[in-house]
């Protein structure tokens, strides 16, 4: 990780980025189908809001595990009941088909590109490219991911650079040339950045107002 801190530090605003936000600690989740179903019930949502209905989905499984089989025997009902929305349901249930059929075998997923990773996944509806831009950040644990489509990452880079607008794909790849083969690293310091921007937003709405 040394060395990619170093990389990335070439960038002056990620090394004032890295500077204040200390060590890297991105927390990793096992690349299963648990997890990738737990992202698509994260799309558009808050975390807090995303976590109370993942954790009614477990809550719902006989054993407490998700699987392609537990979710096939749940009723489309049930699941809307849990709080997922009409079209996560479906997409939840087309994922356990496909694994099921062994469209998707998680277990040969480690073995392939990022690009073949991607085609692999979004053959299911309901899973785009941000969905697995995730899923091989935080469960596959590959460095060099762009998530161009996430708003955080957007957000994060129209403050640390001064952007008048949000960027686009095409401005974050410019702007991200340099960064490669850590631009999954990159990513992680820009959502924390948010973090500490939220917080410096705190602080100045409690100094006093001088007149």
């Amino acid at each position: 990780m040394r060395k990619a801190l170093k990389h990335l530090s070439r960038d002056p605003v990620l090394a004032t980025i890295i500077k204040r936000v200390g060590p890297y600690a991105m927390q990793f989740a096992p690349p299963t189908f648990e997890n990738l179903v737990r992202s698509i019930v994260s799309q558009q949502l808050s975390g807090r809001v995303a976590a109370v209905i993942f954790k009614r989905l477990i809550d719902a499984m006989p054993d407490g595990n998700i699987t392609p089989e537990g979710i096939l025997k749940l009723r489309t009902e049930r699941m809307r009941k849990l709080g997922l929305s009409g079209q996560k349901t479906i997409y939840i249930r087309e994922l356990a088909k496909h694994v099921r059929k062994r469209k998707i075998v998680f277990e040969d997923l480690p073995d392939l590109s990022d690009e073949d990773v991607i085609a692999h996944l979004t053959q299911v509806k309901g899973i785009g490219v941000w969905t697995a831009h995730m899923f091989l950040m935080f469960a596959l644990r590959r460095d060099n991911v762009l998530p161009v489509g996430d708003l955080g990452v957007r957000s994060a880079i129209q403050k640390a650079y001064g952007l008048s607008e949000l960027p686009k794909p095409a401005e974050i790849e410019a702007l991200s040339k340099h960064w490669h083969p850590y631009c999954s690293v990159a990513s992680w310091y820009l959502w924390r950045s948010l973090d500490f921007a939220k917080a410096d937003l705190l602080e100045a709405k409690k100094r006093p107002v001088l007149s």
